[in-house]
């Protein structure tokens, strides 16, 4: 692989930046200095140090993080709102991490952002059925006739909901669990039993769980064991 390549699926330069560092012999590949930027290196063997800064190569980064209220779950807004990746360091976003599905702006919680597009598209496809979790609130009692609705699936304006679950917490409150995400989809099932949702959270998305040690608009890299599970 080019040292440039390199570099760039790393997050730490841009193909002219590292030709810049490179002539200014800033780059040093298994401590000799590195003058061009298409030298051919083994990410996985050789030591790579940028402006005095080891490089460790990751062609994929998978992240949770903690969404919080009021941000578009998208890389950019051409409206001006802030989006999720405005909350990443700058490494991450010159991977392309991307947030892989999407949460409306005002919901909070769990989103698995990664620049591994054939993952994220498995993932997202309908087919996969993969579990999505979410604590909300509402602003009347939910009554028993009210949850089997919701659990039979109910019609969204033309689509009827598959079969879900919901985890009663007190009146008001609980846990949904859905296997598809249609735009608004909780809100819209929510008002076809002629309720509305005052709040909602994303605690668990497949095999992951929200990190409670993550404050809002906090995230971590994913954990091996997480990423094994996720690539099942």
């Amino acid at each position: 692989m080019r040292l440039d390549r390199m570099l760039s699926e790393c997050g730490v330069a841009s193909r002219s930046e590292t030709s810049k560092a490179a002539r200014a012999g800033k780059i040093t590949v298994n401590g000799a200095v590195a003058r061009k930027p298409d030298l051919s290196v083994d990410p996985e063997r050789d030591e790579v140090v940028y402006c005095g800064t080891p490089v460790r190569y990751r062609k994929f980064v998978y992240l949770m993080l903690n969404k919080p209220d009021g941000y578009i779950s998208a890389t950019e807004d051409g409206r001006g709102d802030p989006v999720v990746t405005d909350l990443l360091d700058l490494e991450y976003r010159k991977m392309g991490v991307f947030p892989c599905g999407r949460l409306d702006k005002h919901t909070l919680g769990l989103m698995l952002l990664t620049n591994d597009g054939v993952l994220s598209h498995r993932l997202l496809a309908p087919k996969s059925h993969v579990a999505k979790s979410y604590a909300f609130k509402v602003r009347f009692p939910l009554s028993e006739r009210d949850v089997e609705e919701l659990c039979a699936g109910v019609d969204i304006g033309g689509y009827v909901t598959k079969p879900c679950t919901v985890d009663l917490r007190a009146e008001q409150e609980g846990v949904i669990t859905i296997v598809e995400g249609k735009y608004h989809q909780i809100k819209l099932m929510m008002e076809a039993v002629h309720n509305k949702i005052t709040y909602l959270e994303r605690i668990t998305f497949g095999p992951l769980t929200l990190d409670e040690a993550l404050a809002r608009g906090a995230w971590r890299e994913l954990t091996t064991e997480e990423i094994r599970m996720l690539q099942g």
